[in-house]
């Protein structure tokens, strides 16, 4: 099986995700090649300094994996460097194209449009089968994150994707709102699946030493100042800077800690710096004990999405806060899919984007609501079972087993 992704271990996000679904493929038989680019990611900087024209090959965990060049963008937000991005990837895999015969199957990932684009030309060349695995929507985050405006390049942006996505023979995504807006687009295949994302091997195995060894639990009194925690990408469909100034403008008792990297960090740093104000604490992203750690101890994880998200993916970082039964205090588009999943099965709270004055009343009551939040963290634990690891990786065992029988 021939796998295409732009990132990997030791790329975080989704790179973390994609190697530990290779892994476990791998532990079930399978045989794999993983197609993908030197390390980038979150950082948006060649991270071995290895990046190039050469094509390198190594081995993770008893299977292959090729690493090629790919332009990282100066500037993510850009959308001639985006484009240049997403070009110069697929440009990099065709230098190399398998014969015919060698795998019998092809599993793309998007968001990145020059991967699904490699496997489209594989499969024309060898009538190999796609699996379409949708994380994103490169065309609506361009357009979330503020790189492409709807009326200069998103329709440009969208007609090549749902071209490229109609190439493949198989599609699933990670929730339920992407699974109705994939079968919006024309000509997509019935039935688009669902294949949700789980916590990943190594994090949860931190997060269980954390709660095994962790003999004092959080401090829960409401007379102590509430704890926030933001760990991830910080790029502009986040926008966690304008989530931050509403919480400056509060004039209550908190601490929030953020763990980041990303696109628009430099951003956020300037204004953190500006302001002084002792209540944000801005580090580095942390390793998975560390992130374990500051999980436990905090009463809120924060997860922001710009309004106009819309069918943005559920971020993956909304698992690992699940299973250590954080509860989650997210400010989205309550329609979309991450508001919809906060709400639905009482993870937390989900605050609109376009009521700021909701912020302050919730943070002042909810720290004397106890009860509330531990009602939240055991519905967060409830629900961590749905996005387990083994029931993860048999569906991709399954829904790969299905795609190699399809015949071109």
């Amino acid at each position: 099986m021939l796998i295409v992704v732009n990132v990997f271990r030791p790329d975080l996000g989704g790179g973390v995700l994609f190697a530990d679904l290779c892994d476990g493929l791998h532990e079930n038989g399978f045989d794999l090649t993983v197609k993908c680019a030197y390390p980038y990611y979150p950082q948006w900087t060649d991270i071995t300094g290895q990046n190039g024209l050469r094509i390198s090959t190594e081995k993770a965990n008893g299977y292959d994996v090729e690493r090629h060049g790919i332009y990282i963008p100066s500037n993510p937000n850009s959308l001639f460097q985006r484009l240049v991005y997403e070009a110069s990837f697929f440009v990099s895999l065709s230098r190399r194209i398998p014969k015919k015969g060698v795998f019998d199957a092809i599993l793309v990932f998007s968001p990145l449009i020059g991967s699904v684009g490699y496997a489209a030309l594989v499969s024309k060349l060898t009538k190999t089968p796609i699996w379409l695995n949708v994380q994103d929507l490169s065309a609506q985050a361009a357009t979330a994150g503020g790189i492409a405006g709807r009326s200069s390049g998103i329709s440009f942006l969208e007609r090549i994707q749902n071209w490229l996505f109609r190439r493949c023979h198989y599609w699933s995504s990670i929730s339920e709102p992407m699974v109705e807006a994939l079968q919006a687009v024309r000509g997509a295949p019935r039935p688009v699946h669902l294949l949700p994302n789980w916590l990943h091997a190594s994090l949860s195995h931190e997060i269980e030493r954390v709660k095994e060894n962790d003999a004092s639990p959080i401090d829960t009194s409401s007379d102590r100042p509430l704890r926030l925690l933001y760990s991830g990408n910080v790029g502009g469909k986040q926008d966690l800077a304008e989530f931050c100034k509403r919480l400056h403008e509060l004039k209550l008792p908190f601490r929030f800690r953020i763990q980041a990297a990303g696109a628009r960090l430099h951003e956020l740093q300037s204004w953190i710096s500006q302001v002084s104000d002792p209540r944000f604490e801005l580090l580095e992203l942390s390793d998975e004990a560390g992130l374990a750690t500051a999980l436990t101890q905090s009463d809120f994880y924060v997860i922001t999405e710009k309004p106009g998200a819309g069918n943005s993916f559920i971020p993956s970082k909304l698992i690992p806060c699940i299973s250590s039964g954080t509860p989650i205090l997210a400010m989205c588009d309550i329609d979309g899919p991450l508001g919809r999943e906060v709400s639905e099965y009482g993870l937390g709270v989900c605050l609109d984007w376009n009521a700021p004055d909701s912020l302050e009343p919730f943070l002042s009551r909810i720290v004397q609501d106890i009860k509330q939040r531990d009602e939240w963290s055991q519905s967060a634990l409830k629900r961590s079972a749905f996005y387990n690891r083994s029931a993860g990786i048999a569906r991709c065992a399954q829904a790969l087993s299905e795609v190699t029988k399809i015949k071109l």
